[in-house]
């Protein structure tokens, strides 16, 4: 099992107690955050489905999608602004 050399590891790393699920989706919130597409983070997960990685950490979408949204604002009002120089 990974239960027990998964608690030896944490404990030896100084970390404080965590379950392995709580890991695991850490790992797939920075992922998605660090720019790794759905589709790479779902066979990374093992899930079946995109689509069920996305119902798992669609709120990690929502923020990507404002985030993205506010860079092409930003791009697009320095685009006005070259144009009107």
């Amino acid at each position: 099992m990974v239960r027990k050399p998964y608690k030896r590891i944490i404990k030896a790393l100084g970390i404080s107690e965590m379950r392995f699920h709580d890991m695991r989706h850490s790992y797939a919130v920075l992922s998605l955050t660090n720019g790794d597409d759905v589709k790479t983070l779902q066979s990374n997960l093992g899930h079946h489905s995109a689509g069920f990685t996305l119902d798992q950490y669609g709120h990690v979408s929502e923020r990507m999608q404002e985030e993205s949204a506010k860079r092409m604002d930003a791009y697009i009002k320095s685009i006005q602004n070259q144009n009107k120089a």
